[in-house]
């Protein structure tokens, strides 16, 4: 009734039984088809989307698009495959929007260590380089172009102008002087 009075943005007056009708015709028709078919098309959706959540979001957008778009429908017989179309479609575009999202997405940070686990390495280090100071002058050369230069025993041989044999030996006496060493201190 207050359509009949108000006119349009042209001021001609609005024919008030039509607009009225169409209006509860597309209220009734989507309750109708809402409450018959909500169930069934977002069990749809899941399927489509595996997300009960986003399923009802894009079912709810499709009901809502239709009522918007209740004038422009030519059959209303054929609104229930219109509705099953729109959530189809709306199902795939949150998919590729999902993956463009995920494409996009930071690469999480890795894992750092703890403070404790930094504060007992520089202990653990600390320890390994007095005991390693305490070693004779020829097992710490040794040690050191073994492990730490990452050198093979005949390029340590080289370096130092001694035997491969000699190399193992300096080896082997360091190696058992730092475990004794870093035994006694734990």
């Amino acid at each position: 009734m207050i359509e009949s009075v108000v006119g349009d943005r042209r001021g001609r007056f609005l024919d008030a039984p039509t607009r009225v009708d169409s209006g509860r015709d597309a209220d009734e028709a989507l309750v109708a088809i809402y409450t018959a078919q909500y169930r069934s098309l977002v069990r749809m959706a899941v399927l489509l989307l595996r997300d009960t959540a986003a399923a009802e979001d894009v079912v709810q957008d499709a009901f809502v698009a239709m009522h918007g778009s209740w004038r422009r429908i030519r059959d209303t017989d054929k609104a229930l495959a219109y509705l099953r179309q729109a959530v189809v479609n709306r199902a795939r575009s949150r998919l590729r929007h999902l993956k463009v999202v995920e494409r996009k997405a930071p690469a999480p940070m890795p894992d750092a260590a703890s403070a404790e686990y930094g504060a007992m390495q520089a202990v653990e280090r600390t320890a390994v380089m007095t005991a390693l100071r305490e070693l004779p002058n020829r097992q710490r050369e040794v040690l050191v172009l073994r492990y730490y230069s990452d050198l093979s025993e005949a390029q340590i041989a080289d370096a130092l102008g001694i035997s491969p044999g000699a190399v193992k030996s300096h080896a082997s006496r360091g190696i058992a002087a730092l475990r004794d060493t870093l035994e006694s201190l734990s």
